[in-house]
């Protein structure tokens, strides 16, 4: 049965553009009308995507988000179109978007099918609401790493952000390791995340750099579009390598950069997403003495990756999204 997806848009142009994605599973439904009236046409087609174009006032599209979220829960996507658009979409994320999709000038074959893919994915998920931790602060210094430290390799996909950002709100300050996630995101959305990140729970997250040494209780962020691997001294190393399974960065190569430079003192988690990237890494994590931590079903937006580390026995745990943090800082302590 054909799933029908709800588009947003005031202007009616990026209806025109999005036509060739859908086929027999997806049908859409676009009538132009302002952010502030959408709420009325979700009510009419109870679809099970809402893809909101953010040409609109950002004011208007936050209401939206919220309402929808509030009134009729669903999976929402927002395409981007320009730069000036990610603040306002990672806004959006807060409010309870799920996904955001870059939509590139030109729709050729393989792109449409990619995105197709993305969005009959997406119109498939049921809504998962995952409470924002409270932001834990404390007084405690943090100091340079040194070679005896433990590294912490975080793994996201599909509903990444806002598990990254419950994580991360769940977590003391001035915990005795880094942490290096590698998120799968569109090309020059990585720093917006970061800085997102960093405004919705405190830490400090930086997009990494080539060369940048980690720091303990600070976050680095694998640039999208770059592989992000970890040297024994505690020092970042980006490539610019063939994709991993179609992916890049790839979290199994991050993953097995830490097991196999960190041993025992290496922790991995696998979060929500699609495919199974990270697994492996994680499986490697495990095998060379370190803690791993896949997400459970129920919390997880899409239980690809995770699911996959559990098939494969990478998971010494698997738990709900809130509990992972807690988690952790046992493993720290």
């Amino acid at each position: 049965m054909s799933k029908t997806v709800l588009l947003v848009d005031s202007l009616g142009a990026t209806a025109r553009r999005l036509e060739p994605l859908f086929r027999r599973e997806l049908t859409l439904v676009a009538e132009p009308a302002p952010a502030a009236l959408a709420l009325e046409l979700v009510k009419k087609h109870n679809p099970a995507l809402v893809v909101i174009d953010l040409a609109g006032p950002a004011a208007e599209l936050l209401k939206l988000v919220e309402r929808i979220m509030a009134d009729k829960p669903r999976p929402i996507a927002l395409i981007v179109e320009s730069p000036t658009e990610r603040k306002v979409a990672f806004g959006l994320l807060d409010a309870g978007a799920l996904e955001i999709i870059q939509l590139p000038a030109t729709l050729d074959a393989p792109t449409t099918a990619t995105l197709r893919k993305q969005l009959l994915l997406l119109a498939s998920v049921a809504v998962v609401r995952h409470p924002r931790g409270r932001k834990r602060r404390t007084s405690a210094s943090i100091p340079a790493v040194k070679p005896d430290f433990t590294v912490v390799a975080v793994a996201a996909s599909l509903g990444g952000p806002r598990a990254l950002a419950t994580l991360l709100a769940d977590l003391p300050r001035g915990l005795r390791a880094p942490f290096v996630i590698c998120q799968h995101i569109t090309p020059g959305f990585s720093d917006d995340l970061a800085h997102w990140l960093h405004a919705e729970t405190g830490h400090r997250v930086h997009e990494a750099t080539d060369g940048q040494r980690l720091v303990k209780g600070e976050f680095f962020i694998a640039p999208a579009g770059l592989h992000m691997l970890v040297q024994p001294s505690g020092v970042l190393r980006l490539d610019d390598g063939a994709a991993v399974g179609g992916f890049k960065p790839s979290c199994d190569l991050l993953l097995r950069s830490v097991a196999q430079n960190f041993g025992a003192r290496a922790i991995g988690v696998v979060l929500t997403g699609m495919g199974r990237d990270g697994a492996r890494g994680l499986k490697e994590i495990r095998a060379a003495g370190g803690h791993t931590i896949a997400q459970d079903e129920a919390s997880s937006v899409v239980f690809g990756m995770p699911g996959e580390a559990v098939a494969i026995g990478a998971a010494e745990r698997v738990l709900p999204l809130d509990d992972v943090g807690d988690q952790l800082v046992r493993w720290l302590q």
